[in-house]
């Protein structure tokens, strides 16, 4: 049987990780089910912490690369996520912010919501060509996919204009 469309996608994107216990066959396994970054590599790496544990990702437009952190050591721990805002009355800019505290038991569960999280920067950026500044739409697609299993999920209806298996021109480096 020929492999699906979405895994011969992650098959072209470069994977490694510098994480004790999550080699890069284990972090490909982890990320199979969501939708690759095409055109940009996944790289893991060690989060040191001095007081606690927190999340920590980066995606870095220039080396078309998404680095995600894993604290180390690992520990589980509750973290607050933003899902959204709404805009106080009065004159003065100021926001109510809503929050969902998450617990994170497992580090597959800390690299598959900071990989979410930085693909939906990666989406916005070079897919929909907007601005990637979108923390709480991005927490807010991590939050809905990072512990389902995303198996029978068409990724194209999902996310508009996305197709992981066509090759597009990426925007220039800043």
């Amino acid at each position: 049987m020929p492999p699906s469309p979405l895994r011969r996608a992650w098959s072209v994107v470069p994977v490694r990780s510098r994480v004790t216990g999550v080699d890069a066959d284990t972090l490909r396994r982890w990320l199979a089910d969501l939708p690759p970054p095409v055109g940009y590599a996944v790289s893991a790496r060690r989060l040191r912490y001095r007081q606690a544990p927190h999340l920590a990702a980066f995606c870095w437009y220039e080396d078309r690369l998404i680095e995600l952190q894993v604290p180390e050591p690992f520990r589980l721990w509750d973290e607050k996520v933003y899902v959204r805002a709404r805009r106080k009355p009065g004159r003065r800019l100021a926001f109510q912010w809503f929050s969902q505290t998450i617990r994170f038991r497992t580090r597959r569960e800390v690299l598959r919501f900071l990989y979410c999280h930085e693909f939906y920067h990666w989406y916005l950026r070079e897919v929909r060509g907007r601005k990637a500044a979108a923390e709480t739409a991005c927490d807010r697609f991590a939050l809905a996919h990072f512990r389902a299993r995303n198996r029978g999920v068409e990724w194209t209806s999902v996310l508009p204009g996305y197709a992981p298996a066509a090759r597009r021109r990426l925007k220039p480096a800043a």
